[in-house]
């Protein structure tokens, strides 16, 4: 009986030790495991800041402030004006830039060859963030037509600054039927 319980211990104590080393063991995969998921969250946040940063400095070049296009207008220097709107924000706001050619947005980004790469142009919109004329600008610049700017801040920017607007006097369709 004497061996059977000395059998017993040596067993447990050598299964109890077995069960140590395994948790030691498993302790540290996950500490290697959550190292590496720290590294690579820390990498994908580095890549999305410089990515996100990159796009920044691009719209920053690509924009244009309601002054600076006055400035342009006043020192009459050729630049094409698009007034690239909603219907609904045109029945809202039936008021253009003196100069601007009103196109549909669908129309621009399904023939980005109504505005000629080749010169100065500038949109606008209405739009909260400017979400029109940056999907203007995004699909223009993805063609390469790189002279192109939108107006931060659109219609509101440059009616704020006490600039002219004209009535927009031209028929338009709220809907495409097709």
């Amino acid at each position: 009986m004497k061996l059977l319980a000395t059998v017993l211990r040596e067993s447990s104590q050598a299964s109890w030790e077995s069960v140590v080393k395994k948790r030691r063991e498993e302790k540290g995969m996950l500490l290697i495991l959550t190292a590496v998921c720290i590294v690579v969250l820390s990498l994908v946040a580095f890549v999305w800041t410089k990515r996100a940063r990159r796009d920044q400095n691009e719209l920053e070049q690509h924009s244009i402030t309601a002054e600076e296009l006055h400035s342009l207008f006043a020192s009459q220097q050729e630049v094409l004006l698009f007034d690239v709107r909603q219907p609904l924000d045109l029945l809202a706001y039936p008021e253009v830039i003196p100069g601007a050619r009103r196109i549909a947005p669908k129309e621009v980004l399904e023939k980005p060859s109504l505005m000629p790469g080749e010169k100065d142009v500038v949109v606008y919109c209405t739009c909260p963030s400017d979400k029109t004329s940056r999907a203007i600008l995004d699909r223009a610049l993805a063609l390469h037509f790189p002279r192109i700017k939108f107006l931060r801040g659109g219609l509101a920017a440059w009616k704020a600054n006490g600039y002219p607007v004209e009535p927009y006097r031209e028929v338009f369709h709220l809907y495409d039927p097709a």
